[in-house]
């Protein structure tokens, strides 16, 4: 028994009932999905190409600066539309180039501050598009993140959100409690500490609010989390808090399961094992990977580049002899595919860490 046996769909970009079941699969059998940030057509097919091998379900999203960058950063993104054109693309190239790879894909957005709700209204203008045609939305699901945001505000205008979205039967992500750290452009280095730790009132507001409306939401608590790798001892992570969370809507619903909430840990680069063990043990489903999986892709072409500069600094001439021509060397797709070699080890690597390996 896999993931695969309990899934309409087996590869590729699955939607809807397929996603609520996956996450269901996962807390019923102790692992999380990872979650890696992609920006390219090489980013997502290096995170593909470990999940394949891993034999892992696998998710990927892109944020609002990856759409950017799909896009095209000479592309001018008044209103948001580098952002929502790019993302679309993206979406596009994932769904077309997932199901020969065999494993089953979320298609998911990142983060969406209030700023930046202009991006998630094109980006649902296209699902609802593409629903018409194929009865289901383009992207799995989407995150809006108004954590900065009053309570009221957040769940409001969050409960609003899945409401538009409910009848494609498409997944929502929220975030209650501010991920510190730095990513995307959002600068949350000096928040309050206490701002970094959601209370259990707050998780069964959002759960009781968003409920009624659909069973397909996750929610993001805060118990520490930090955006970015940081030293040792730096960052307080507390994931055993979310077992109280569990437990206080568990009482609150009266619930048969343990664990009732879908929840989600941001910030996960740079933490240990046992704080992933920890979250995992507590109903979190999903953990986002971006800082580690950027500078894995790095360390690939860096090594790359110095092992073979005397070959790359110009188009004709090497150590071999100058009419030796170096177009072996520099082609893009021999030095991008070293980054993508690496990457795709460092998300094995968390498959490994969230037991999500194997888990087909």
């Amino acid at each position: 028994m896999g993931v695969t046996d309990i899934l309409s769909r087996k590869t590729g970009v699955i939607v809807g009932d397929d996603v609520l079941k996956l996450f269901n699969y996962a807390q019923e059998k102790g692992f999380a999905i990872p979650a890696a940030n992609v920006t390219s057509s090489s980013t997502a097919v290096a995170a593909l190409e470990a999940a394949r091998d891993k034999k892992s379900p696998l998710i990927l999203q892109i944020s609002n600066g990856g759409g950017v960058f799909f896009a095209g950063k000479g592309v001018s993104n008044e209103g948001q539309k580098a952002a929502i054109q790019g993302a679309i693309a993206g979406a596009h190239y994932i769904r077309a180039v997932a199901p020969a790879y065999g494993i089953p894909v979320v298609l998911h957005t990142d983060h969406c501050a209030k700023k930046l709700l202009p991006w998630l209204d094109g980006m649902l203008d296209a699902d609802e598009a593409y629903f018409k045609e194929h009865s289901e939305p383009l992207f799995s699901s989407h995150m809006i993140d108004l954590s900065e945001e009053e309570k009221g505000c957040n769940i409001e205008t969050t409960v609003k959100y899945l409401k538009r979205s409910a009848p494609m039967k498409q997944w929502l992500e929220m975030e209650i409690g501010i991920t510190g750290g730095e990513e995307d452009g959002v600068n949350n280095e000096n928040v309050d500490n206490a701002a970094l730790y959601t209370q259990p009132e707050d998780i069964y507001d959002i759960y009781g609010a968003l409920s009624q409306v659909s069973p397909y939401f996750s929610i993001a608590a805060g118990f520490g989390n930090v955006h970015g790798v940081y030293k040792p001892g730096n960052v307080q992570l507390h994931p055993e808090l979310l077992a109280k969370h569990q437990a206080y809507v568990k009482e609150k619903i009266g619930a048969k399961e343990d664990k009732p909430v879908f929840l989600v840990f941001h910030g996960g680069s740079g933490s240990t094992k046992e704080e992933y063990k920890t979250a995992i043990g507590n109903g979190v489903v999903k953990v986002n990977v971006d800082t580690d999986l950027q500078f894995a892709y790095l360390t690939g072409i860096r090594d790359y580049v110095l092992k073979k500069q005397d070959y790359l600094q110009k188009a004709v001439g090497n150590p071999e002899g100058e009419d030796k021509p170096n177009k072996k060397y520099f082609d893009p797709r021999v030095w991008v595919r070293e980054g993508e070699k690496t990457m795709a080890a460092r998300v094995a690597e968390s498959l490994d860490d969230f037991n999500c390996t194997g888990q087909l």
